[in-house]
């Protein structure tokens, strides 16, 4: 049995792959105030389609819809099969508050009252 498959055969599936994956991801990633279509997100990257998104490099943000999910620093790793993969160098949960410097008790009072 051979595994070959013509170039327009391979072209077309890989083209219906990129656009399942684009209808079914709400994932953005954004610079500045570009934003561009994530069409994978793993633990240690994330990939974008490589002949609509510039090249890429540094500091980004990834949303899910308008919810800020992480910054990133990050580097281009490969390009294969139209996907352009970028590896996280950090990656930064983003939260809606700022962090504590010091550990709050469980029974702490809220506020103080005056007398």
């Amino acid at each position: 049995m051979t595994t070959y498959l013509h170039q327009d055969l391979r072209n077309d599936l890989d083209a219906a792959r990129l656009a399942k994956l684009r209808k079914r991801n709400r994932l953005r990633v954004m610079v500045d105030d570009k934003a561009w279509p994530v069409l994978r997100l793993w633990r240690t990257g994330f990939s974008v389609e490589a002949g609509e998104v510039p090249a890429l490099r540094g500091l980004v943000d990834v949303y899910d819809g308008a919810q800020h999910l992480y910054q990133c620093l990050i580097v281009a790793s490969e390009e294969e099969a139209g996907e352009m993969r970028y590896e996280f160098k950090r990656n930064t949960a983003a939260q809606d508050k700022a962090p504590l410097d010091h550990i709050r008790e469980a029974d702490a009072p809220i506020a103080l009252l005056p007398r």
